[in-house]
Parts: structure tokens; sequence; C-alpha cells
């Protein structure tokens, strides 16, 4: 079994940064892809990034240029680094984590953290 605490969530102003960490624990050998969804009020859960053990990264649209995301693997962590921050990424974000390639729905999932951004 793998657990997931995020950390970092919070408000800022628009055009602002903020930095989000999940630290893995448990059966973290299983891991590969780890990453980062969020989910607005209304709205379906989206793709902000995921990083395999690898390196390899992929972003949603709506961020690309303007989040990274990085891992240690050391410290068996991942962090997502947000810049330019819009309104429009106002969400719940959550850190996933599975031992496959992908995150899919019965992927390990953290409990969420809120990002507000103010205009």
């Amino acid at each position: 079994q793998v657990q997931l605490v995020e950390s970092g969530g919070g408000l800022v102003q628009a055009g602002g940064s903020l930095r989000l960490s999940c630290a893995a624990s448990g059966s973290i050998f299983r891991i590969n892809v780890m990453g980062w969804y969020r989910q607005a009020p209304g709205k379906q859960r989206e793709l902000v990034a995921t990083i395999t053990k690898d390196g390899h990264t992929n972003y949603g649209d709506s961020v690309k240029g303007r989040f990274t995301i990085s891992r240690d693997n050391a410290k068996d962590t991942v962090i997502l680094q947000m810049n330019s921050l819009k309104p429009e990424d106002t969400a719940v974000y959550y850190c996933a984590a599975d031992s496959w390639s992908a995150i899919e729905d019965d992927s390990t999932w953290g409990q969420g953290t809120q990002v507000t951004v103010s205009p």
C-alpha cells in the first residue's frame, strides 16, 4: 500500500506562485508514475502534470509553460511549481501515484489540497 500526503496549497493573487509537495510512504518501491490532477467546482477532474520514475513528464495544455513538475526519487516526493497563476487555476489539487505507466481512477490518490487564485 502507498500513502500520499500533499502540502503547499493556499491563497495567492493572480500572477503569483505556489509550490505543492506530495510525499509518498509505504510500498514506495511499487511507484512508477506520480502526478497532479485538479478539480474545480462543477468541473471534471483534469490532468495537471505527471512524471515517471525515469523523469518523463506530461502536462495538461492549460498549464504548459507555467507549471513544472519534478521528482526526488530519494525522498519519494513530487513537487509542482506553479507560476503565473490565474483565477482559473483555482481548484482542489490531488496527488496520485501508480505502479504502471499512467494515472487511473484506481491509482493511489491523496486527500487533496486547495489552491485559490484571486483576481
